[in-house]
């Protein structure tokens, strides 16, 4: 049984808010994992290794030894974005993440903006890091990218159908595999290091004709919506509130000490490849797999692609599984027209949404054969469009009865998200205007969406809901 949850009624009240009224078809997820199980598919959906080796060379092209400097910056963000998150994720333990603390705090219509961005991101994120399948699986067998990335999206949904419980185990087999792989890179570039700790401060890249060309502060800048994305992945932990054992307690810790660990498994490396490089023109190109190959043997670099592959197949099923369960609680909060509801809110014989894992699955798969650079611009407008929504929640979050309500409190209040928002607002006027332009059509034609379907059906649509049982007080 579930209820919806909504702020009292208050004079600062959003005029908008849910009905209270839910449904008694609605079902709610089983609480089967603890804080080891969430953390091990949390870390897994930052997936330290696939995005070191397959989205970091990108930022590597474009910001040479700036990279690690950007990265530090955007994990720095990332520590105040936590914080919004632990304290919401609290607040609002739902399966609908983002869209469902947003909701709740901020009104409806913010919050079904929240998840048309969050949906953005869930859609794009798992074919962009499965499209690298082929380049590490290249020293073994030579493989289609696109080819590549849907079988490793299909295979991701048929995992992605099996018990939570465990997938948490497979994956953090899975974990366990990329991190020695992040380990040996590490080791390797320090091990060979062509220059000191001044680098990483030297702001240059690769230029043309083999020369060095000046990284600025506004490239920087821009860089920081990729940044956000590399270690984005800790907010799993509040996807995956409806299934974690004592959320009230268990989410701040799982989303907290996530990325932490996150950050040292990316940065470390990417620090020891700045310092290892044989040139700047080498670190400029971002072929990881060539350096490690460079530094070691043919063999070396062999195990290091293949822990490479592991762990974006790895990535795949944890962000099939989080995607999921978005669908999920959008159609139990009554999203969409009422057959499809009824669809994407079906729970298998393993209690996993299993409609909504093929919706989200199978296209995946379809769109690894779409555009890289198009995908990687809107992912990153969207995450940083959402964050900033996440951020002004939080402002909004100590008021009425959720003032006093038992939940993980973050320290700093409100000087975290208001200083938040304002630099998320900064990093999107930074973007690209075809990348705005995009993402904001799309927010565009779901604002329609929300004027002419949802909000005239408001007592009967987008009824946002939250377990009944996280509302028991947690333990000591």
């Amino acid at each position: 049984m579930t209820d919806t949850l909504r702020p009292v009624e208050t004079a600062a009240a959003p005029p908008d808010v849910p009905a209270p009224a839910v449904p008694p078809e609605s079902r709610t997820l089983k609480r089967s994992i603890g804080v080891v199980g969430g953390t091990l598919l949390t870390l897994s959906c930052v997936t330290p290794a696939s995005t070191l080796f397959v989205v970091v060379p990108d930022l590597f092209g474009s910001l040479g030894t700036a990279t690690a400097l950007t990265i530090a910056i955007g994990s720095l963000l990332c520590v105040a974005v936590a914080f919004c998150y632990s304290e919401l994720g609290t607040l609002v333990p739902s399966a609908g993440g983002e869209y469902a603390m947003v909701s709740t705090m901020a009104g409806r219509l913010a919050g079904w903006l929240v998840f048309v961005l969050s949906l953005l991101v869930v859609m794009i994120v798992p074919p962009v890091i499965a499209m690298g399948t082929a380049d590490y699986l290249e020293p073994v067998l030579h493989l289609d990218p696109s080819l590549a990335g849907a079988g490793v999206m299909l295979l991701a949904t048929l995992a992605g159908l099996l018990d939570l419980r465990a997938n948490a185990w497979i994956t953090g087999v899975f974990l366990v595999l990329e991190v020695i792989a992040a380990a040996v890179v590490a080791v390797l570039g320090f091990a060979h290091a062509e220059r000191g700790p001044g680098s990483l401060v030297s702001m240059e890249v690769g230029g043309a004709g083999g020369g060095a060309d000046p990284v600025t502060a506004m490239l920087v800048v821009s860089g920081l919506a990729i940044a956000l994305f590399i270690t984005q992945g800790f907010s799993t932990a509040v996807y995956l509130s409806e299934e974690l054992e004592n959320p009230r307690r268990n989410v701040a810790r799982t989303v907290l000490a996530t990325l932490a660990v996150s950050t040292v498994i990316i940065l470390v490396p990417v620090v020891a490849i700045t310092f290892g490089a044989s040139d700047l023109a080498a670190l400029t190109g971002g072929d990881i797999g060539a350096m490690v190959t460079a530094w070691s043997d043919s063999a070396v670099g062999t195990f290091v692609s293949l822990c490479v592959a592991l762990a974006i197949v790895n990535a795949g099923i944890v962000m099939v599984i989080q995607n999921s369960r978005v669908l999920f609680a959008s159609a139990r909060d009554k999203a969409w027209p009422a057959p499809v509801n009824g669809l994407f809110g079906r729970l298998g014989r393993f209690g996993s949404p299993w409609v909504a894992t093929l919706a989200v699955g199978v296209p995946g798969a379809a769109l690894c054969y779409v555009n890289l650079d198009t995908l990687y611009g809107v992912t990153g407008v969207s995450v940083t469009a959402m964050y900033l929504l996440v951020a002004v929640a939080a402002l909004l979050s100590r008021r009425g009865a959720h003032r006093h309500a038992h939940a993980w409190r973050m320290p700093l209040w409100p000087v975290v998200p208001v200083l938040l928002t304002a630099v998320l607002a900064y990093v999107l006027t930074q973007q690209e205007a075809s990348h705005l332009l995009l993402t904001g059509s799309i927010a565009a034609v779901a604002t329609l969406y929300w004027a002419l379907y949802l909000r005239p059906r408001r007592d009967t649509r987008w009824l946002v809901t939250v377990p009944q049982d996280v509302r028991e007080p947690a333990g000591p």
